[in-house]
């Protein structure tokens, strides 16, 4: 059995002393002053020069800073948190010119997450105890789960959420994760709103709606702060109450899709699951709250490193094909279906169809093709990159190279492996 070496984050939660919180507090502030100076420059000098700061300069002028009156402060925390800041910064504006984020934007004191990074160089650990960079004594840490076996941190990142809570993540290379024993089963995956999943067996999973079960709660907790004093402590006190509602409604979400998502890894080889445009269909109003709530991003994302850590395949259907239109038994494609329609019949073949359970057969097969003979799942699209029409609904046999299914031909779902193969 194969065993891997990764890299993994143990989160924990910690409870500070008031010097340590006060410390931390002052090395937050710090690491924000820094970014956002930093990236005032680097943005000034491309708007005024067209020229480009790297981040060995701005490590140079963080020296510098230090030794002004008014930014003393800077040097009476740890270095490590504010190179941390500039190699971050470094890493957004990659993102940036890569074209795989947006330009970097200045931290709030407020809105940002506080945390600081601190590397090998800025911590100690002996004996399963945690001691930071101008500290004394180790952090009181609450260890709800073991560390792996001999495993030695490289990298520690602490933060404080709005809820009031702080939390440790300890970063360490895992030798004990094992690929899990080769299987012939293979599941397809539709998620969905009043179903969080429906999978190609049958199975439905019920979205909890952990956010709508705490809606009144939440709602009691906002009209309370809305009457407090802007800037008072009651008004302080009020909002950390909302923050902790919502950092509950997070947790049991996050922990129902690790449960989830860990079952689905360890009972199938495959797992086929469609693209959906998550950040697009956020954009709907009427859904943008319930779409949030099922957390399909997490979910993916979740999926995605279990089946690399545990030696599974996840393929990812493209969005276009039409799952939930396609017969699973003829092949024949519905010109229209309302997401109102929970059930319909197929014209050519007469059999009735429940719409999630027939999308997650008819993406089982396609993931089932593409895992045999490497095709891919994606629709031919028109000259303006998007597909549009009757285009954006052709099967997985045209995006291979094969004739599209007509009105009344006869086409099952499990002959789309031998026609990927015979074209492919």
């Amino acid at each position: 059995m194969e065993t891997l070496r990764v890299k993994r984050a143990f989160k924990y939660r910690f409870y500070p002393t008031t010097e340590q919180a006060v410390e931390l507090l002052r090395t937050f502030g710090c690491v924000r002053k820094v970014y956002n100076m930093a990236l005032d420059v680097r943005s000034r000098a491309w708007t005024e020069e067209k020229r480009r700061v790297s981040y060995a300069a701005t490590s140079s002028m963080l020296t510098e800073w230090k030794k002004e009156e008014d930014l003393a402060f800077l040097a009476e925390v740890s270095s490590v948190p504010l190179q941390q800041s500039l190699r971050h910064l470094q890493a957004a504006f990659s993102n940036f010119f890569t074209k795989r984020a947006q330009y970097p934007r200045f931290k709030s004191r407020k809105k940002s997450r506080a945390a600081a990074e601190y590397t090998r160089s800025a911590f100690t650990w002996r004996d399963g105890r945690l001691t930071l960079a101008k500290m004394d004594t180790p952090l009181d840490i609450r260890w709800s789960r073991r560390l792996p076996d001999g495993a030695e941190p490289s990298t520690v990142t602490v933060s404080r959420d709005s809820a009031g809570r702080w939390f440790v993540s300890i970063l360490v290379e895992d030798a004990g994760v094992r690929a899990l024993p080769a299987g012939d089963s293979a599941i397809g995956i539709d998620v969905g709103i009043n179903s969080l999943i429906a999978l190609s067996t049958g199975e439905k999973v019920t979205n909890p709606r952990f956010h709508k079960r705490d809606t009144a709660r939440l709602a009691a907790a906002q009209r309370e702060l809305a009457r407090k004093e802007k800037g008072s402590r009651n008004q302080a006190k009020a909002r950390e109450k909302v923050a902790r509602i919502h950092a509950r409604i997070a947790d049991r979400r996050r922990d129902h899709l690790h449960k989830l998502t860990t079952r689905l890894v360890q009972e199938n080889q495959l797992v086929v699951i469609e693209d959906l445009p998550v950040r697009g269909l956020m954009r709907n109003h009427t859904l943008a709250r319930t779409i949030a709530d099922a957390s399909w991003a997490e979910l993916r994302s979740m999926l995605d490193y279990k089946c690399a850590w545990y030696g599974r395949e996840l393929v990812v259907v493209d969005r276009f094909f039409p799952s939930s239109r396609t017969c699973a038994l003829c092949g024949l494609i519905r010109e229209a279906l309302p997401l109102g329609v929970r059930q319909w019949t197929c014209e050519g073949c007469g059999t009735c169809h429940d719409r999630d359970h027939n999308a997650a057969e008819n993406i089982l097969a396609a993931g089932l093709a593409v895992s045999a003979c490497g095709a891919g799942v994606r629709p031919q699209r028109n000259s303006s990159g998007r597909a549009v029409g009757d285009e954006a609904g052709k099967t997985m046999a045209q995006a291979v190279g094969a004739p599209p299914p007509r009105a009344g031909r006869r086409q099952t779902a499990n002959s789309w492996k031998a026609m990927v193969c015979s074209t492919g």
